[in-house]
């Protein structure tokens, strides 16, 4: 079972590599922490917007996310002189982040991590989590009686059973 994330990947903010400024030939690839099999990649970058400081995609990616994963990885990489490629800034991407209404759209913005666990510049994403469906129904109990529409989920525990097994 999965559910559908459409990821933006809007740009890249302030990345280096070597303490050179990146300014274009750099990509994203992301992927779940739970499946090392499916990975999703923005085309390359070939030019630098604005200042020279970002680099600019404005790429949608549709993924397909498993109910057991954690954590989407954005993975910033570029090709270095020698026509290798180097990734650059890594961010963990929680999906607790991302549980928002279905088809509703957000903007979030991540630090990136280079290979050394140095701060290595910004990504900025926008996310749109589509056809979400729960696999249980989600029940609660109202947690005010002044009208709010606050619920408590969770599941019951009888304290008759807690005292007989103490």
């Amino acid at each position: 079972m999965s559910r559908t994330v459409e990821i933006t990947i809007l740009n890249v903010e302030n990345i280096c590599a070597n303490k050179n400024s990146i300014k274009k030939n750099a990509f994203v690839s992301l992927e779940c922490d739970s499946s090392n099999e499916i990975c999703y990649s923005t085309k390359e970058n070939s030019e630098e917007c604005g200042g020279g400081s970002c680099l600019s995609w404005n790429e949608k990616l549709i993924m397909e996310v498993p109910f057991n994963a954690r954590f989407i990885i954005a993975d910033v990489k570029c090709k270095t002189s020698w026509g290798n490629i180097k990734s650059v800034g890594m961010a963990r991407i929680p999906l607790s982040d991302l549980y928002v209404q279905d088809n509703q759209v957000q903007f979030l913005s991540y630090r990136l991590w280079d290979s050394n666990v140095m701060r290595n510049g910004v990504i900025n994403i926008s996310v749109k989590v589509k056809n979400l469906e729960y696999s249980f129904p989600v029940t609660g109990i109202p947690v005010t009686g002044i009208g709010l529409n606050e619920i408590v989920t969770g599941i019951p525990i009888w304290l008759s059973n807690l005292q007989r097994n103490c």
